[in-house]
């Protein structure tokens, strides 16, 4: 079983990734933590493409990102893709409230990088929030497109657009579910 959890940033693909990985008892694996180095260093495409299919050739995971350039190594493997498409009132208050809680706990976002949230990137063009309301009506006409993309016809998608339509599919995902997926 290999699902990977897609989504605009902000949108609870995380937090919902860990709860599936969680209740299926299978390998987390976060995106960004392949993607940045030390004191936000982007890593070159030779650098980050073996990273990911490194990550995608266990039997079994749950990819927490995007990073679309990497979908044909990603979904070539993939079960399932869960996009999760919360309101972009409610995407943009999480992101926020993510962002102002890492700033004020100081706490690194990927082991070893010494990356933190700051107020000198929340008010900057690097900015998550910026980022996550340039990208949300894009990202949601991309990822509806995808639904029907033919490339990608092997794969289930599921769409959630609310906390509790992400509580019942967590309430019904079981290793079973989805291991028939594979067969």
């Amino acid at each position: 079983m290999r699902i990977n959890v897609i989504g605009t940033s902000g949108s609870g693909k995380s937090t919902l990734s860990k709860r599936i990985a969680t209740k299926l008892d299978i390998p987390y694996i976060e995106m960004d933590r392949l993607y940045w180095g030390p004191n936000w260093t982007e890593p070159t495409p030779e650098e980050y493409v073996p990273r990911v299919e490194k990550a995608v050739a266990q039997p079994a995971w749950v990819l927490d990102g995007n990073y679309n350039k990497t979908n044909p190594i990603k979904w070539q493997r993939a079960d399932m893709i869960v996009w999760v498409d919360y309101s972009a009132i409610r995407t943009l208050y999480q992101v926020v409230t993510r962002a102002i809680s890492g700033i004020i706990s100081r706490k690194e976002l990927w082991e070893g990088t010494g990356n933190r949230e700051s107020l000198t990137i929340l008010f900057s063009r690097k900015s998550i929030v910026l980022w996550t309301i340039q990208s949300y009506r894009k990202n949601k006409r991309r990822y509806g497109a995808l639904k029907h993309d033919p490339r990608y016809q092997h794969i289930q998608f599921v769409h959630i657009r609310s906390p509790k339509e992400a509580d019942a599919f967590i309430e019904s995902v079981t290793k079973q579910s989805i291991e028939h997926l594979s067969t």
